[in-house]
């Protein structure tokens, strides 16, 4: 008898087929036979360390240059397309929110995801965001046409609103699979130092941004600082995807704890018989919704933010209204704060790593107060234009590190290394949560009770912050 074969047979075969595929290239490789020489496993060992080091170094740099150009770009973008600072605020604020929101989201994917394809596609899509927000200004212009009654430029800020904030999401998903990558690839006796060491990314990725983003701008064109970052983070997402691996495991290799720290028992997370969903709900529960450290140090992240982005973006007008600097004077001063602040992640890290053996919450408490005397220091100084910068300069330094390690070396080694990528997108949550209130709450504080309450806004929240890391105090990772 003659089997008949129709259009809608070959749909539903194809259909799994497809999805199957796709499934399969995000998803986590599995674990392979060991490699048993081990002068080999020595040798493959220190050669992927270093690779998965730099290549996530140079990763986290370029998705800055994707992230920060557009602090370069509002001045241009505001006379060209004659946007008021409310509406470019508003841009601003979507990457938060997307930002917030995605990096939770994308940590649950990122713990079952293969960092070499989900990390590079990430950046590849925060490209194509990009380039979909510069290439926007070119067919809708404002003033030119209405569309349903709404004005040209109205209907560009929303569009220019949606790509950004798809770039947020796609940007989002960076910290969670690095964080994923420096828990499998570093034990804990050496994370601090390592993950101090990545940390400093982020400064030389917005250095290098707002440097490459204003040449750009300079020359070609606002659009330029979208483009040209862009085209390089394509390349980039290319060589990333070359060089990433997920875990040891997956290359024959043992892990990190068994080969550094033998003499540690490796606990298990559950009972499970296999790494399944069930599984991996039941140790999220355990180590992230039902976690009292967690959540405080979800608390804690949002202060840290609140005092991070509220002297990152204001202390410049600060200094000029407050104490009637210059504006190239003051940008000087603000320009100590992430120079010191490198110094201050790295020095986080190592001490931790050092002195206190794997406990990070003395190094928080420690310079947690140390930002509370640097504010009061700003503040009070009248006398000596020197001691401004020393005191911004201490503001960076003292507030990298817990910025560095509270949300997320603490986080992962409060958790589950089988959920590092998940603790660490929860408590980042929570910061982009602070620096949503940072930007509106040191407006309202200004407003309402002048730069002195901006001041005591930054120093209460260190105070708060210091006071949620005090119980934490004899808190050792995993």
């Amino acid at each position: 008898m003659e089997t008949r074969i129709t259009s809608e047979h070959l749909t539903q075969d194809k259909k799994p087929f497809q999805f199957n595929k796709f499934a399969t290239f995000f998803s986590a490789p599995a674990d392979v036979l060991p490699i048993q020489d081990i002068n080999k496993v020595k040798n493959i060992y220190a050669q992927w360390r270093l690779r998965i080091f730099y290549s996530i170094f140079i990763g986290y740099v370029v998705f800055y240059l994707c992230k920060k150009n557009i602090c370069a770009a509002m001045p241009q973008m505001s006379t060209e397309l004659g946007f008021t600072n409310t509406e470019l605020g508003m841009l601003g604020s979507t990457l938060y929110l997307t930002y917030g929101i995605g990096k939770f989201v994308n940590g649950i994917i990122a713990d079952r995801a293969n960092v070499k394809t989900f990390l590079p596609v990430a950046l590849f899509l925060s490209a194509i965001a990009n380039i979909c927000f510069a290439v926007s200004s070119i067919f809708i212009t404002p003033g030119q046409f209405t569309f349903f009654g709404l004005p040209s430029a109205t209907i560009l800020l929303w569009v220019l609103v949606f790509f950004w904030g798809c770039n947020g999401w796609f940007q989002s998903a960076g910290f969670p699979n690095i964080a994923k990558s420096l828990t499998y690839w570093y034990s804990n006796n050496e994370r601090g130092t390592k993950w101090a060491l990545w940390s400093t990314s982020h400064q030389t990725g917005t250095f290098i941004s707002i440097l490459l983003s204003g040449f750009l701008i300079a020359h070609l064109g606002w659009q330029a600082a979208f483009y040209i970052p862009a085209i390089l983070s394509v390349f980039v997402s290319f060589f990333l995807f070359e060089r990433l691996r997920d875990k040891p495991t997956t290359i024959g290799l043992p892990d990190i704890e068994e080969y550094r720290e033998p003499h540690m028992a490796v606990k298990k997370d559950c009972n499970c018989p296999s790494d399944d969903d069930e599984c991996y709900l039941e140790i999220f529960k355990k180590h992230i919704l039902f976690n009292k450290t967690i959540w405080m140090l979800a608390l804690a992240y949002i202060f840290v933010y609140i005092i991070r982005f509220g002297t990152e973006d204001w202390i410049i007008k600060y200094l000029v209204e407050a104490k009637n600097n210059s504006l190239s004077t003051a940008a000087m001063k603000l320009s100590f704060l992430p120079l010191f602040g490198i110094a201050g992640t790295i020095a986080a890290g190592y001490f931790s790593d050092k002195i206190f053996k794997g406990q990070r919450a003395p190094i928080n408490v420690i310079f947690l107060v140390g930002v509370i005397l640097a504010i009061l220091g700003l503040k009070f100084n009248t006398s000596l234009e020197v001691l401004d910068y020393t005191f911004i300069g201490l503001i960076g330094f003292f507030t990298y590190g817990p910025q560095m390690l509270i949300g997320g070396l603490c986080a992962v080694e409060s958790s589950s290394k089988k959920v590092a990528s998940a603790a660490t997108g929860f408590t980042g949550s929570f910061g982009y949560l602070g620096a949503m209130i940072s930007g509106v709450g040191t407006g309202v504080v200004i407003d309402k009770f002048s730069w002195d309450g901006a001041i005591y806004f930054w120093m209460i929240s260190a105070v708060l912050c210091l006071l949620l890391c005090i119980p934490m105090w004899n808190n050792k990772g995993k």
